[in-house]
């Protein structure tokens, strides 16, 4: 092994698990983080001093995505709802699965066996891009996400309704990473797959009013997220 290597390599993979370990990772018994920023939310948990992290990032660079395979369940419900999915900016759908480029963000991870809550702190930024739903005369936006790993993990994005915006920095999506992959990190690249991606209660709310139907709910699955970091 070319131990030389070895800090960066670990570095790399502590940021990655950062990006999307994160995603689902802090425990959602730490009720004072909920609802808060992840860097705030570390500040109120006075069992534990800060300890150094174990890899940080303060300034993810942009040429990454996180794609969601969406799964059949919501593809069929989108059918019976008439609504017609469509992508905005650089985003992309092909073969089922949608693609949002990753434009910054910075992340912080600290050793989950120390105890610090959440171990995971940071953002990851999605600007400019995003998923749209259409039925009739009516399309709804869902643009510029922002993930969230703290506690508990969320995806937050902008919702506007025909153009106008309807909510800034809604709450659209939880994110369980409890079915992880370990990352692989090969040609430059940092890849992460498994998490699953859960419409909000929130979101649900919003789109049942729009659409005029009760049919969707909160933790209904979207599909499951692949994070791709550039690692060099």
């Amino acid at each position: 092994m070319n131990t030389s290597s070895r800090p960066a390599k670990l570095l790399v993979a502590g940021i990655a698990l950062s990006a999307a370990l994160g995603l689902s990772a802090c425990g959602s018994d730490d009720s004072a983080a909920a609802g808060s920023s992840s860097s705030s939310s570390s500040s109120s948990s006075p069992e534990f001093a800060r300890p150094e992290p174990v890899a940080s990032l303060p300034a993810i660079p942009a040429g990454g995505s996180t794609a969601v395979a969406l799964d059949q369940g919501f593809v069929d419900a989108l059918g019976t709802l008439g609504l017609t999915p469509g992508t905005i900016g650089e985003a992309t759908l092909a073969d089922g699965s949608v693609s949002f480029p990753i434009t910054g963000g910075t992340v912080t991870v600290f050793d989950k066996e120390s105890g610090y809550k959440p171990y995971v702190q940071g953002t990851l930024f999605h600007q400019g891009s995003g998923l749209s739903l259409t039925a009739g005369g009516t399309t709804v936006e869902l643009t510029n996400f922002t993930i969230d790993p703290g506690t508990p993990s969320r995806l937050f994005g902008d919702v506007s309704v025909n153009g106008q915006l309807a909510a800034p920095s809604a709450p659209l999506f939880d994110l369980d990473g409890s079915t992880l992959n370990p990352p692989t990190i090969e040609g430059g690249e940092a890849v992460l797959q498994g998490t699953e991606v859960l419409l909000s209660a929130e979101a649900a709310e919003l789109l049942n009013s729009t659409f005029m139907t009760d049919a969707l709910a909160g933790d209904f699955l979207i599909g499951t997220a692949t994070i791709t970091v550039p690692t060099s």
